[in-house]
């Protein structure tokens, strides 16, 4: 058979019902203890794949395959969180006294840990603007090890030319990591554009449902030992009854983040002619300043993207925001559901400025009526023209 589409590999990959008595999804393993019949097979560890259950079963293994086949990688471990997934693939490639490059538009409970972990134990953590492209080779030492990336950036989704810094962190000796989540393993293939670590928030798009809180790190075989490692000496286990909901998630991947796309797509649209707002931040879109890079790299967009108001004024945000019905105000994203937060960049960048003419406010498109997504923004706009005058 010919090498196998996207949308084959997301049905196909992880599954075996031969195995399982012909059973179409992979079993639900629930387990600690694994018995050994003897001495003789404890000593030959002829039960290499399930030895204990914090390492995994069946059920975590099948997941793990499914991810790493998805975005082209060698192999996968799961994490209890996205989050999980930076700090211990971060871990695993740096030692006091290493230097890490990681951009400005990271993911800020990933600055967070660079700032308060990382540095705590030696590590010369430095940030830069997301848009340094082949700019990058100036802040390349001989100690940086890592240089972590995110595309498009969080929040201010800037597109970074992943390839042109792969080949050059790579002459440098350094390893590229990646949180791939916003385009998922279906819009982008990291492996593909010299990425050797790629992380995902397995809690966003992968699972799709609001219910899971999941991590993968998937990498190249060069990398994939000090990760595994890394992996178990941090006691890094996750449920079988997540990863069961993740999987069954994964299914639906395609379907779905089409959805969100045509949805994320129509409402920036939508957005650009809006006189209450300055901008619209979505790399989909041709008047987008990454668009070209995004275009080019990328196959696809998510629902989620951002927009900058012509005001800072928060009662005005306020009357805005809080009378949206059908957006939910919360954390996350990646859901069936449409959701809002207000996100102030300047508060947390050091290696840019960010200035903008207004409050920014991200949303998620979610698989809602897009009709009716825009009758509730329409109406949220009115309310905060009433109270604002």
């Amino acid at each position: 058979m010919s090498e196998k589409k996207t949308d084959t590999v997301i049905i196909s990959a992880g599954r075996d019902p031969e195995a399982n008595f012909g059973i179409v999804n992979p079993p639900v393993y629930h387990a600690s203890t694994v018995l050994y019949p003897d001495m003789a097979t404890l000593r030959a560890k002829k039960r290499p794949l399930v030895t204990y259950g914090r390492r995994g079963t069946p059920t975590t293994f099948a997941l793990q395959d499914a991810i790493a086949e998805l975005e082209g990688g060698y192999k996968t471990v799961l994490t209890a969180s996205g989050l999980a997934g930076c700090t211990i693939a971060l871990l695993a490639h740096l030692h006091a006294g290493d230097h890490v490059l990681i951009t400005d538009s990271v993911y800020g409970p990933t600055r967070n840990f660079a700032d308060k972990v990382l540095k705590r134990y030696g590590v010369e953590v430095e940030y830069y603007d997301p848009l340094i492209g082949n700019g990058i080779a100036a802040l390349l030492r001989p100690n940086t090890k890592v240089l972590f990336v995110e595309a498009p950036g969080s929040n201010t989704f800037e597109v970074q030319d992943i390839p042109a810094m792969a080949e050059i962190a790579h002459a440098a000796g350094a390893l590229v990591m990646m949180d791939n989540t916003w385009a998922s393993p279906l819009y982008f293939k990291p492996f593909e554009h010299g990425v050797d670590v790629s992380i995902q928030a397995v809690t966003k798009y992968i699972c799709g449902h609001s219910d899971v809180m999941m991590g993968s790190i998937t990498t190249t075989e060069a990398a994939y030992k000090a990760t595994l490692d890394m992996h178990g000496d941090i006691g890094m286990a996750v449920a079988p009854d997540d990863v069961y909901l993740a999987m069954r998630g994964l299914r639906t991947l395609s379907v779905r983040l089409a959805r969100h796309m045509e949805t994320g797509l129509t409402l920036a649209k939508w957005f650009e002619d809006r006189p209450e707002v300055a901008r619209v931040i979505h790399p989909a879109l041709p008047t987008d300043p990454g668009h070209e890079i995004w275009k080019r790299d990328f196959t696809g967009a998510s629902g989620l993207f951002s927009i900058v108001l012509k005001t800072h004024a928060q009662d005005a945000v306020a009357a805005f925001v809080d009378h949206l019905e059908l957006f939910g105000i919360g954390y996350s994203w990646g859901g069936f559901e449409s959701l809002v937060m207000p996100q102030n960049p300047g508060d947390y960048r050091t290696a840019t400025k960010w200035e903008a003419e207004g409050q920014l406010i991200r949303f998620h498109a979610g698989l809602e009526d897009v009709g009716d997504l825009i009758a509730d923004l329409e109406a949220a706009f009115a309310n905060m023209k009433t109270v604002t005058g």
